[in-house]
């Protein structure tokens, strides 16, 4: 308990630390400040008006789903058969539809907390996710780099132990942030929507997708820590986290999907770290494939997106995230630290 109260007490009191938790007040306040001076409470003739516009467009919805089965049966009026209609009125029908629009799109200046929390959640992880890799590269580079790993070594030499206790102190603390800092920061914007904006239908469905993402994204925020406590250690310094990100997203993510689909490969996506991780956070992602398409008949429905599920997505960051600190404490444990 004392290796662990150090760790907690160092890694506070780091100023690259406080910097960063700095940062993230400074853009929480500054979101908030922008969704207020942008919102207001709509009046009685306001959603009145947004309720008719998002009716009118619902029944419009119906209408041209209608008209593209009268033409599959030969039914269509000769005023209508010009109207452009896709060959699989499936692709219009609106209950089909992820969503059906409602009075909220038609409410232009009004901020709607069911509409906007999924994304400024997505918002605040993708800092979590920063905050996690900069301070866990920083948190043992510097030490490392400094000689910090050394002196504690001296007064307890089990390195395992030091290595273990400082990637513990560091999860565990990035952890407890992101928690805290998601509830005030939802709890904000839930307030504001009640007060100066629009709640919107906030059912058990909706908390049930909201939490599914926070944790999710909870998940990502503490392996993106692990990862880059983990490449820091190998490499002996907090730039060598840093480094390899820049090269990895310049030479894959950049340069390899460009020779990718230049030589036109079947689904570089699959390929691609930032599509499972996007997959891991929304819970599933599509990508185009032109060759699934191939050999279907004229007139005949394709629609060439195949899927990548949470799953699957999970395995690779586990993998990829465990392999990289097994390594790093395999090597810290034989390197000559002097």
């Amino acid at each position: 308990m004392n290796l662990v109260r150090a760790e907690v007490e160092r890694l506070s009191a780091r100023r690259f630390v406080q910097l960063m938790v700095v940062l993230l007040v400074l853009a929480f306040g500054v979101t908030t400040a922008t969704t207020l001076a942008g919102s207001h409470k709509p009046s009685a003739e306001e959603l009145s008006s947004a309720r008719s516009q998002a009716a009118e467009a619902r029944q419009s919805m119906e209408d041209t789903y209608q008209q593209c089965l009268a033409r599959q049966n030969g039914t269509l009026p000769p005023s209508d058969s010009e109207q452009y209609f896709p060959s699989d009125c499936s692709e219009i029908d609106p209950t089909l539809r992820d969503r059906l629009p409602i009075a909220a799109d038609f409410l232009p200046g009004v901020f709607s907390f069911a509409q906007q929390a999924r994304p400024l959640l997505y918002f605040l992880i993708a800092f979590l996710v920063l905050f996690g890799f900069l301070v866990g590269a920083s948190y043992i580079g510097a030490d490392l780099n400094s000689g910090g790993v050394v002196n504690l070594l001296l007064w307890r030499p089990r390195r395992l132990t030091v290595l273990g206790a400082k990637l513990g102190t560091l999860l565990g603390a990035v952890l407890a942030l992101a928690v805290v800092a998601s509830v005030v920061y939802l709890a904000t914007f839930w307030v504001i929507g009640q007060t100066a904006g629009l709640a919107g239908r906030l059912g058990s469905d909706f908390w049930r997708s909201l939490g599914a993402v926070h944790g999710r994204g909870l998940v990502l925020v503490l392996l993106a820590s692990a990862l880059g406590f983990a490449i820091a250690t190998l490499g002996r310094h907090t730039s060598a986290a840093l480094g390899a990100v820049a090269a990895y997203a310049v030479v894959w993510e950049l340069g390899a999907r460009l020779v990718l689909e230049i030589v036109d490969a079947r689904r570089p996506d699959q390929l691609m770290l930032s599509s499972y991780i996007g997959a891991w956070l929304s819970g599933e992602a599509k990508f185009y494939d032109s060759q699934l398409c191939t050999g279907t008949k004229p007139g005949m429905y394709c629609e060439g997106f195949y899927s990548l599920t949470w799953a699957p997505a999970l395995v690779v960051l586990l993998v990829l995230t465990g392999g990289l600190t097994v390594a790093a404490f395999a090597v810290f444990r034989r390197r000559d630290l002097i």
